[in-house]
């Protein structure tokens, strides 16, 4: 029987060979490797994965796609909402770091790579298939239009790579939007600095809350509020300061707290 892709869900599936072919290469898994996908729908990139790694996990939303990959030999299926996983506990099982992978839903790509983000140190790599700006956005440098909270956060924890960029026509249903592959590698915590991801994610969320103001009409009464008396420029604007000097800032204010 046929499966209609679910607007609740956000499914979009891959059907260009060409284009799974190319993605499983960019991952190029290995036996032996603890491998997670998230949303494998009807099991395109499934097949692949499997066929190179022998053993795969599986995180499917959807009770009728979780029941037809049960079926398929070499797979472990979690049937749940990917954002109630505990990807730490995941990788504690399989007594060695995660490979992520998924064509993630676009509606929620968000909130599951923030869910991920702390698992960072248990993950060895994640490779997603994601709606093209929100790739920029993650990849974004500092100065430029795509620069934003997206890239402060995610960049804080990972070293972020385009790797493969993807037509609507490589799926089914297409989507309204241009596509892209991301490789995401979690930095060593030495490297990344240690910071309170909430004290972070909140005062970078204050600075982009006026992008075009500089950051003393936001960011600097924040930090007045808070009884910071620091040396920190806000005579700039949100997207022109780097993001080791937010995570700076973020563990000024909690080593003060």
């Amino acid at each position: 029987m046929r499966h209609l892709p679910r607007k609740r869900f956000g499914q979009h599936f891959l059907a260009d060979q060409a284009v799974l072919e190319a993605i499983v290469d960019c991952i190029a898994p290995q036996p032996g490797e603890a491998l997670v996908e998230i949303g494998p729908g009807l099991g395109a990139m499934t097949a692949p994965l499997l066929a190179r790694a022998g053993a795969l996990t599986v995180i499917e939303l959807d009770r009728d796609l979780a029941s037809r990959l049960r079926a398929r030999p070499g797979l472990t299926v979690i049937e749940a909402d990917v954002l109630k996983v505990d990807f730490v506990d995941l990788a504690r099982q399989a007594a060695k770091p995660l490979r992520v992978v998924g064509n993630l839903p676009y509606n929620i790509s968000t909130p599951i790579l923030f869910h991920l983000m702390p698992a960072a140190q248990s993950v060895r790599d994640q490779h997603f298939m994601l709606q093209k700006e929100v790739v920029e956005r993650m990849a974004a440098a500092p100065g430029s239009k795509a620069y934003g909270r997206l890239s402060v956060m995610l960049q804080w924890r990972y070293e972020i790579e385009a790797v493969l960029e993807v037509p609507p026509t490589a799926f089914e249903p297409p989507p309204r939007v241009d596509s892209a592959v991301v490789r995401m590698r979690p930095l060593p915590a030495e490297q990344a600095g240690q910071a309170d991801a909430a004290r972070l994610g909140e005062l970078v969320a204050v600075a982009f809350s006026q992008r075009r103001k500089l950051l003393r009409h936001t960011l600097g009464r924040w930090l007045a509020e808070h009884g910071y008396a620091g040396e920190f420029d806000v005579q700039r604007r949100a997207e022109e300061v780097p993001v080791a000097e937010y995570v700076a800032l973020s563990r000024a204010l909690v080593a003060r707290e």
